[in-house]
């Protein structure tokens, strides 16, 4: 795992109630009474619910169990991360990995007047500023690429150059592609799978620029290009967002 699991965490979370999940940007949050689980999968984590007494397969690496049921986390390459925030320690929100992060994308206050706001200091590509999580958490590669198509946004323009007008659409397409990813269980391209070990099918179902260069847009029918940006690959139409 990314960092050493705490030994004492059998000890501190046994016999005791998960009070809440909840989230925050992609870290999973498990709350106790007196403290709280961060779990974050890393690369190619995922979590899964198995029957009691299932076979651990390889890369099994922590479970939590239930009544009922197990969790498993299975991380292949060791990216992920349990740790252990007593509530001694203060707000879970001040904790050093979630203090910085930025707004999650359906909370009410994101908005087009957010993202202008954030953006205004922000000379970097749109798309590398909103990967970056500090405007806005959740938009990872695929539904930045996404949402920046449906936006008619081209991902190198700088963030501080989108008008207000700009800002709303893309707050808005932001939500959507993010709503559309949910319903559709997320998005497999390779090894992510969900608790129930189902593939998600956002990328078969609706994906109109992502891993799909050289072949027609989904508008216009021009080819879409591929260029990297900060080490990650970008995909967009040049007609249908030449700006």
């Amino acid at each position: 795992m990314r960092w050493p699991i705490p030994p004492d965490l059998p000890a501190l979370v046994g016999g005791r109630a998960v009070l809440e999940c909840a989230r925050r940007g992609k870290y999973l949050l498990l709350r106790f009474e007196h403290g709280t689980q961060i779990v974050h999968l890393g690369m190619s984590g995922s979590l899964r619910s198995v029957a009691p007494g299932e076979f651990l397969r390889k890369h099994d690496h922590v479970e939590w169990i239930f009544e009922q049921a197990v969790l498993r986390l299975h991380d292949p390459r060791r990216f992920g991360a349990v740790l252990w925030h007593p509530e001694s320690g203060g707000p879970i929100e001040d904790h050093p990995l979630l203090a910085k992060l930025g707004i999650e994308p359906f909370d009410p206050r994101f908005d087009g007047a957010w993202l202008h706001r954030h953006f205004k200091n922000h000379g970097a590509a749109v798309k590398q500023v909103l990967l970056a999580g500090m405007a806005v958490v959740g938009v990872g590669n695929i539904y930045a690429s996404e949402s920046l198509f449906r936006a008619r946004i081209n991902p190198k323009t700088p963030a501080n150059k989108l008008s207000p007008a700009r800002c709303d659409r893309l707050a808005d397409m932001v939500r959507a592609t993010l709503a559309d990813a949910l319903t559709s269980g997320g998005s497999t391209l390779r090894d992510y799978v969900g608790a129930t070990g189902e593939p998600g099918a956002y990328f078969e179902i609706h994906a109109a620029v992502y891993e799909r260069e050289g072949l027609p847009c989904r508008v216009c029918a021009t080819p879409i290009r591929r260029f990297v940006q900060g080490q990650r690959a970008t995909y967009y139409c040049p007609k249908c967002q030449r700006n």
